[in-house]
């Protein structure tokens, strides 16, 4: 496996977003990764679309990791998974605080065995504190951390009632975030030879992330100015061919209304006491977008449109679906698009790396295992005989699941 996290082993105890991202990301850089998989499995195996036990969701966090199924319930499984960390460099896990502690998997009994050994946890509230036992989902940490507030109070009165976007900001962000913190470690591990404890909270995570902080910790009162810079209230258009595109320049901010009459060649809206000031032009937006709009399509197509717009240094996008971007020749270009198989005789096609390295070749993706579909080959390799791996699978503690008949390309392990 190619990348420069080759030779790094990560053991994932986690499910669903937040943490299968994370190592999901160590994994694309190349680590191996070993998932490890109740009982009960990841409830994102059966999200839609699924097929035999493998949707798509769980396809693109999971992609490339081996798994194995233990049930911790059962006695002595505890020493199945204690014996794969101590071969780990990193244990990611996203339960609730102190979970994996009732099974004698935390960090301190870890790194007890394995002292430089990185253990990475995320939650949506941290380890310690007076949440540290609350149920975390990206929608309620999103409301709990200013993120819905500020959705709802841009755009005000054109959502109708309160409204959070369809993505899971902060699951995303705290995995990255704690993909981040573990390379930190990893690091720092090279020259003092020991591991250490990670806490990333899902919470301060959205806090970090959010490029307006500073306007509300401080009470800032900018009036009817936009709070940053840009894209604060990028507007939406028309383009001479029917395209509907935004600008990431705001038609209201002081600082880039300027470059709407650079564009234009219209300084002389300048002195229209319509647009004079931010709220005057906030006050006037339908007349001042109409002027834009009227101006758009003397155009003879969005090319040169485009090449005006960015004389003037204003960014044109047109509002695309992912799948019509994977159709464009910039993903091809780039790799953004890779399939896996679907376990079922399909595939999915899931989004490729974001990185590209000068002296390093990222191994393509690998398919979704099933659940336990590793157990057998994973515990060899870590020096159980075939006999003492049977007495698990006799006991309930390794699980044992029949692979689906409709399924031939990938032989399973058990």
């Amino acid at each position: 496996m190619g990348g420069p996290l080759r030779g790094i082993r990560v053991v994932d105890f986690s499910r669903v977003l937040a943490g299968p991202l994370c190592a999901r990301t160590l994994l694309d850089l190349g680590a191996e990764v070993i998932k490890i998989e109740p009982p009960r499995p990841d409830v994102s195996r059966f999200a839609f679309p699924s097929t035999t036990g493998m949707s798509g969701y769980y396809a693109q966090q999971n992609a490339g990791k081996r798994n194995v199924s233990i049930d911790l319930n059962v006695p002595g499984a505890g020493e199945l998974a204690l014996r794969l960390c101590d071969t780990a460099d990193v244990v990611v896990e996203n339960f609730r605080a102190g979970t994996l502690r009732f099974f004698g998997l935390d960090y301190e009994t870890l790194a007890a065995r394995n002292p430089r050994l990185i253990y990475a946890s995320i939650t949506g509230y941290g380890q310690g504190g007076p949440w540290q036992g609350r149920m975390a989902y990206a929608p309620t940490v999103q409301a709990e951390a200013g993120f819905t507030a500020n959705s709802i109070r841009h755009y005000g009165d054109v959502l109708g009632e309160p409204r959070t976007d369809s993505l899971s900001h902060a699951d995303v962000y705290a995995g990255l975030q704690a993909a981040i913190a573990i390379l930190a470690a990893l690091h720092r591990r090279e020259t003092t030879g020991i591991g250490q404890y990670i806490d990333v909270a899902m919470a301060a995570t959205l806090m970090a992330v959010n490029e307006r902080a500073h306007v509300d910790l401080n009470d800032a009162d900018l009036g009817a100015e936009p709070a940053i810079l840009g894209a604060t209230d990028c507007p939406f258009f028309i383009g001479p061919g029917g395209e509907h595109f935004t600008v990431a320049t705001s038609l209201v901010g002081s600082r880039t209304f300027p470059s709407y009459l650079r564009a234009m060649r219209r300084a002389d809206l300048a002195d229209d006491l319509r647009f004079a000031t931010a709220a005057a032009r906030q006050m006037h937006f339908v007349e001042l977008h109409r002027i834009v709009q009227t101006w758009i399509m003397t155009f003879r197509d969005i090319a040169a449109l485009d090449a005006q717009l960015d004389e003037a240094k204003i960014a044109l996008g047109e509002v695309r679906t992912l799948k019509k971007l994977s159709e464009m020749e910039w993903a091809g270009y780039w790799g953004a698009v890779q399939e896996v198989s679907d376990r079922n005789g399909g595939s999915y096609r899931l989004p490729g790396r974001p990185w590209r390295f000068s002296r390093e070749e990222l191994a393509p993706l690998g398919d979704p295992a099933f659940q336990g579909e590793h157990n057998r080959a994973v515990f060899v390799e870590l020096g159980f005989s075939d006999e003492q791996i049977d007495g698990y699978f006799g006991s309930g503690a390794l699980l044992t699941m029949s692979i689906p008949t409709t399924v031939t390309d990938h032989p399973r392990e058990t």
